[in-house]
């Protein structure tokens, strides 16, 4: 069975999108050197069903080879929560939300700006803030630091060389 990642955001159509995106790509790249096949899917904790990326979102995947024209925006399930076993948040209000729906979960639930940190991040430098509706810098920034912790998740898949 393959590895299920989860990644959470607010609304599904920025940050978590993001992350899915940047994932698979470079999911792509070392899949020889995986343990285990991986599954990443996204959704939001309150997202709309059914709604598409932002436009800003799209644009910074496609830079990277990514086309995720065709998401649709996923409400988050107790369901999905139980049935990964990793699951990568954005913000600690989405870590909050997830462990009082299931409290359970609280041992595979995790902040994207963590990974990687030999010491835990505490108040709001431990969150990637939402860029919706902000300028196109805000945008960047997001991205790059979704692109960081992605990367650390990566080398933490990979395991040592």
């Amino acid at each position: 069975m393959p590895q299920r990642i989860l990644f959470v955001c607010t609304g599904n159509s920025c940050r978590s999108v993001m992350a899915e995106g940047l994932l698979q790509r470079r999911l792509k790249h070392v899949e020889s050197k995986l343990p285990e096949a991986v599954e990443v899917n996204s959704a939001g904790v309150f997202a709309i069903e059914g709604m598409s990326p932002t436009k800003e979102t799209l644009a910074m995947l496609q830079g990277e080879g990514v086309d995720f024209s065709s998401h649709m925006s996923r409400m988050l399930t107790d369901e999905m929560i139980r049935q990964a076993d990793l699951i990568i948040v954005m913000e600690r209000f989405h870590r909050e939300e997830i462990l009082r729906r299931v409290p359970e979960a609280d041992a595979k639930v995790k902040l994207l700006k963590q990974l990687g940190q030999t010491q835990e991040l505490a108040g709001p430098e431990a969150d990637i803030p939402d860029p919706i509706g902000k300028p196109r810098e805000v945008y960047e920034a997001c991205f790059q630091a979704i692109g960081q912790g992605v990367q650390q998740l990566v080398q933490q898949l990979v395991g040592p060389s």
